[in-house]
């Protein structure tokens, strides 16, 4: 795991130094630069596979004529290591990082499918001579690791976080208004959007190739159904199998490290099946980490299910605990490691840290709920799905959503606009996790930005690049929605930057990519079973609502479940923030949400943003809409106002 950066055209070395100086977090055992012609490469290193200094970044081919700064795990560069040595090629490290450079070598940009991890890497080919150089960008297929970047005049900025980015000089410090609004309906900006104007993300299974004059971002993986013929026509038993035998092959091959593992442990049953597996992998004890409240937070802490399990499987348990006083004394850390507003982030946070004190890898259970179905807007779309008005997005609805009419949502056909926007799959799924939702970010953010914004979009029209199984069950469209999504923009971004700013990495074998295309494989009802006639899924036991029924059923199968585990309702880990927020932190809010800072920053209407705060006070709004206003204006204190000037922005050239 590392923190990478550099500059493609006019090479600055002083600006990658800056940037890497700003990422030692990410990787405080190495660092190191490579000045090319036209580029510059920068790096800094967390090592946990080949220790040694043969592992060091950036690394060359032999000839010196293709260089790599990379960061991630390909958690099967050991089988790949030995076709290419069979091939005939040698290595001089132990590292992946070799691996992954001698297959593109071998295999040019294909080589990205048979990568097998999460990743976002840099390679910088000069091997066509002068004037022929080449830089490829690419990221994971799930968006695992994050990878920003920008154009700055005619250089090519690239790095791990947007505040490596402010460290070049190179970068200005404003807002990007429509980010500003997706955040504040959905708790999380979506891809490729940043909050930094001009800076995107490349997207999740994309790369992006500079060469001759030219820039193209392509797409070269995608969800697909089936991939795995025959599994929906196979008997229940052989698919359990099959999961079981996957599930395991995913969690041994990402147990591989130099330094210490661990893993984050709920005590529900993704985080428990994983660390079972971990446990029968590894033959001993393994280290486990929650986090719990004190005092008024202790009807929320679940920590007491996390050591029942713990005890069941022998592991080396860790409880942390968290006051209102802990989250204000880390509160500008948790921003700044946070490195763009969410909504979530805090849990990830604080359990990081406290693993960090032990492991330097960590284990979480991210992604199965997506995978397994076991959210329960998983339930809620299957039964809209089967009304058949659901499966039929009309001319109007698709009318209705287009961003010329988003003005409309305000004047006397906006309630017209707003039902015929509500029509169709994708319209009622976005509606199942939402914030201040569209209408109300419009009506926080200051009328003078509503247009550079987009107050008002239609979350269907925002979010139909991420139906990405349009042909697919109502299962099987929710995973791919919500891995593009939810998944991708807050979980995955947010635990990433977390736990990095502790640097420690965390890994998922829950989306593993071919486990990933098993579960694409499978009957939706393996998943999902019937849910009876007034089950509220919300509510429900695992058992009640049919959710995650095949992978309750792997985990029996593999003798790491206890049996009455699925008695268990569905609960999203939860802080008592709401307390906090009236107490410990409610100096912080106040300020953040003033009438004088919120007219002084400009960027909402200070009417409403009280509106909010008084609410919430009064007890009549959830605690996550004053939060996300509080985490908003403490990153633009320390990311606006705070950010470092160069001297191209400060002359004004772009």
């Amino acid at each position: 795991m590392c923190g990478i950066c550099g500059i493609w055209g006019d090479a600055d070395r002083t600006a990658v130094d800056a940037m890497v100086m700003a990422m030692r977090h990410r990787g405080p055992d190495d660092s190191g630069v490579f000045c090319g012609p036209g580029a510059v490469l920068g790096m800094t290193r967390l090592a946990i596979i080949d220790l040694s200094p043969a592992g060091h970044q950036p690394m060359s081919n032999p000839e010196r004529t293709v260089w790599i700064v990379y960061n991630g795990e390909v958690y099967n560069f050991q089988s790949e290591r030995r076709q290419l040595e069979a091939q005939g090629e040698s290595f001089v490290s132990h590292s992946d990082t070799e691996v992954v450079l001698k297959l593109y070598e071998r295999y040019g940009d294909d080589f990205l499918l048979r990568l097998r991890g999460m990743f976002a890497l840099a390679i910088l080919d000069l091997r066509g001579g002068p004037g022929r150089e080449r830089l490829l960008l690419a990221r994971d297929q799930v968006g695992i690791k994050p990878l920003l970047y920008t154009w700055a005049g005619n250089r090519l900025v690239f790095a791990s976080e947007l505040k490596v980015l402010l460290a070049s000089g190179l970068v200005r410090p404003e807002i990007d208004f429509e980010a500003v609004r997706m955040l504040l309906t959905y708790g999380s900006v979506y891809q490729p959007h940043t909050l930094l104007r001009g800076v995107q993300a490349l997207l999740p299974a994309h790369r992006l190739i500079v060469e001759r004059g030219r820039t193209r971002v392509e797409r070269y993986w995608r969800f697909g159904l089936d991939r795995l013929a025959g599994m929906r026509a196979r008997p229940y038993a052989e698919l359990v199998e099959a999961v079981a035998g996957a599930l395991e092959e995913s969690v041994r091959l990402q147990m591989v490290s130099d330094v210490p593992i661990g893993a984050f442990l709920s005590g529900g049953i993704d985080s428990s099946t994983l660390v079972g597996l971990m446990t029968r992998i590894a033959g001993h004890r393994v280290k486990t980490f929650s986090v719990g409240f004190p005092g008024e937070g202790a009807a929320l802490d679940e920590t007491d299910e996390a050591e029942r399990t713990a005890r069941f499987f022998g592991a080396d348990h860790s409880r942390i605990e968290v006051s209102g006083r802990d989250v204000r004394d880390h509160l500008d850390h948790f921003v700044s490691g946070l490195d763009q507003p969410s909504v979530d982030g805090l849990n990830s946070y604080f359990v990081s840290l406290a693993a960090r004190r032990s492991v330097t890898v960590a284990i979480s259970g991210t992604g199965g709920d997506e995978v397994f179905a076991g959210y329960p807007w998983f339930a809620q779309m299957t039964r809209y799905a089967q009304q058949r008005q659901a499966l039929i997005e009309t001319g109007w609805a698709r009318l209705a959503s287009l961003p010329a009419l988003d003005p409309f949502v305000f004047g006397r056909w906006g309630p017209w606009l707003q039902q015929a926007r509500a029509e169709g799959f994708v319209a009622r799924y976005a509606g199942t996790y939402q914030i201040f939702g569209p209408l109300g970010a419009a009506r926080l953010l200051h009328p003078r930005w509503h247009l550079a914004a987009g107050a008002g979009r239609s979350p269907s029209y925002e979010l139909r690049f991420n139906d990405e199984l349009p042909a697919g069950a109502a299962v099987e469209r929710v995973s791919a929605l919500c891995l593009r999504g939810y998944t991708s923009n807050q979980l995955l971004r947010d635990i990433d930057a977390v736990s990095m700013s502790h640097s420690l990495e965390v890994r998922v074998p829950f989306l593993d990519v071919p486990l990933i295309d098993l579960a694409f494989s499978l009957p939706a009802s393996s998943k999902l079973g019937p849910v009876a006639d007034g089950v509220n899924p919300y509510t429900a036991s695992y058992r009640e609502s049919g959710s995650k029924r095949i992978l309750v059923d792997a985990g029996r199968r593999l003798k790491v479940l206890p049996d009455d585990i699925d008695r268990q309702p569905k609960r999203g880990f939860s802080f008592p923030v709401d307390v906090w927020l009236k107490h410990e932190l409610r100096e912080v809010l106040e300020e953040a949400l003033s009438p004088e800072v919120v007219r002084a920053r400009g960027l909402l209407q200070p009417a409403a943003v009280a509106r909010v705060r008084r609410d919430f006070l009064e007890g009549l709004i959830h605690w996550s809409q004053p939060w996300l206003l509080m985490i908003l204006e403490r990153w633009c204190h320390a990311y606006i106002d705070r950010a470092p000037v160069g001297a191209e922005v400060r002359s004004g050239r772009r």
